[in-house]
């Protein structure tokens, strides 16, 4: 005779309510005498922050045919501190970040989720990690006359991004108005830039892309390979001796990744004060980094904390590519990134190329 689903027969439950009786005993002195393993502590529990959203990836399933796990932790990044795509005999290094829909700082990823392609090729991944490994950045500080009434709240947020950053980074101040200016040179103590900005005013006209090219280049001197700038202005260039297409050509070869903070005039007066947001953003983007436009200055804080943890919380993706060439053309990548289960469509911030090798 069929039993019904949901229904048990009289013998059986009778069965199952004598080994309850039988077990219970046992149970109870357990509990009393291991009650930790029934409750784990969570010594380290933490609420996850407003401004980031942590993955927690499933249990990994024993697979005898998978190949070797990747190096991770300071092994993988003693690979990985290179610049912010270095070119090895063998390998190809993308750092990249990612945000939700709400721009929140995405953790916790597998190297499942990641697709990366060359020149629209699909690649194998054989490295990933995400580590806060130190960081080289140079700051770009813009003190032209459009900036007096910013210029408080522009250097209050630089100090603010300086203590929030991994204490073994680096950091250098260019401020530019007619011309970029050395104000800091490389230094791990906030407090010698904060004193070198106590005094500071703003005057004359917007010399940006100078200001740009000469951080690229100063940053040739830096003590880590993971380098970064970080750009604060509020308009266009309007006194540059560099052409924005000699700027743009040394982005693309210096591996160096370019976030902004963007104070723009919603009513600018002139040509390059209305394009000022169009060329940091594209400079921005091509390195991985982002553009930050600020709609209140007070909010200027908050943005650079944001930035900082963006560079605190980067994947670096590793792989050789399938073309062998070293022909130092130009190469595209592309990375793609498939959520895992509950999650909704994500964006992936990386570099959109490389040069390949010469020799």
């Amino acid at each position: 005779m069929a039993l019904v689903p949901g229904r048990k027969s009289a013998k059986t439950s009778a069965r199952w309510a004598g080994i309850v009786c039988r077990t219970a005993p046992a149970f109870l002195l357990l509990f009393a005498l291991f009650p930790a393993a029934f409750f784990p502590a969570r010594a380290h529990a933490q609420e996850d922050s407003l401004d980031s959203v942590h993955v927690q990836p499933p249990p990994p399933k024993p697979d005898a045919n998978a190949p070797p796990p990747p190096v991770e932790g300071d092994a993988a990044m003693s690979a990985s501190r290179g610049e912010r795509i270095r070119v090895d005999v063998n390998l190809v290094l993308v750092p990249l970040t990612v945000t939700d829909p709400m721009d929140r700082l995405v953790t916790g990823l597998e190297k499942s989720n990641f697709f990366l392609y060359e020149n629209n090729r699909l690649q194998t991944i054989k490295t990933f990690s995400q580590e806060d490994a130190p960081v080289s950045i140079g700051i770009i500080f813009d003190m032209s006359g459009s900036m007096a009434n910013k210029i408080i709240r522009a250097r209050d947020s630089i100090l603010q991004f300086m203590h929030t950053a991994n204490p073994q980074d680096e950091f250098f101040v260019i401020g530019f108005n007619d011309r970029p200016e050395l104000i800091e040179d490389f230094t791990s103590n906030p407090q010698d830039i904060e004193a070198r900005l106590a005094n500071v005013h703003a005057a004359h006209r917007t010399a940006l892309l100078d200001a740009i090219y000469y951080g690229l280049n100063k940053m040739k001197q830096a003590k880590y390979e993971r380098r970064a700038l970080l750009i604060v202005s509020d308009g266009g260039d309007n006194r540059s001796r560099y052409t924005e297409n000699e700027v743009r050509a040394t982005v693309r070869e210096a591996n160096v990744q370019i976030y902004a903070i963007g104070i723009f005039d919603p009513y600018a007066a002139t040509t390059e004060e209305r394009l000022g947001p169009v060329l940091l953003n594209d400079i921005c983007s091509e390195t991985g980094g982002r553009l930050f436009r600020v709609d209140d200055v007070s909010e200027m804080g908050d943005i650079a904390e944001k930035i900082s943890a963006e560079l605190r919380n980067e994947y670096v993706l590793g792989y050789k590519p399938d073309d062998p060439r070293k022909d130092g053309k130009w190469r595209k990548l592309k990375v793609k990134l498939v959520p895992p289960p509950g999650l909704p469509q994500l964006t992936v911030h990386a570099r959109t190329g490389y040069y390949a090798p010469l020799q």
